[in-house]
């Protein structure tokens, strides 16, 4: 059986984060979304939320796939979690160069603390280059529009978050 992994914070998940994860499915057998704990970054969603939404908005995929797709919350290495979890390989979403740079020194990382496991860039579609989390929370705390770049529960989420 094929594991990949595919971690991030998903705070919230965007319709970027589900392309990487769809195209993500034609790779493995069982997909692990892991939903990062990372206190440094003071996520708008808690953990919890964060699980269900990735949870919720996977049920469909999984469905269509056969793949099993499972929510998995770490706080540890990122290479230690994909041995926990069973991974072969870890999964990256790519926008931008910028985004290339930073895996780079990652994947270099993550191959000296354990060269068993390989890191497979995906490059976002180019209708969802331009979304990242922070800037779809930051359209969404100003009043602005973000059903491009979200599922309707999400938007639903970010709404509910911003008017109280």
């Amino acid at each position: 059986m094929r594991v990949g992994l595919y971690p991030g914070t998903f705070d919230p998940v965007t319709l970027g984060h589900m392309d990487i994860i769809r195209r993500a499915c034609a790779l493995v057998d069982r997909l692990v979304i892991g939903v990062a704990i990372n206190r440094d970054k003071g996520p708008l969603f808690s953990l919890e939320e964060r699980v269900a939404m990735v949870e919720t908005e996977c049920a469909e995929l999984a469905r269509e796939t056969g793949v099993e797709i499972i929510a998995h919350p770490f706080e540890n290495l990122l290479i230690d979690c994909a041995q926990d979890v069973g991974a072969q390989i870890i999964i990256r979403g790519l926008r931008a160069v910028a985004d290339f740079e930073y895996e780079y020194q990652m994947v270099g990382m993550n191959r000296q603390l354990n060269d068993e496991i390989e890191t497979v860039f995906l490059m976002a579609e180019a209708q969802h280059q331009a979304i990242a989390s922070k800037l779809v929370k930051e359209i969404a705390r100003l009043g602005g529009d973000v059903s491009k770049f979200v599922t309707p529960a999400v938007h639903d989420a970010l709404s509910q978050k911003f008017s109280t």
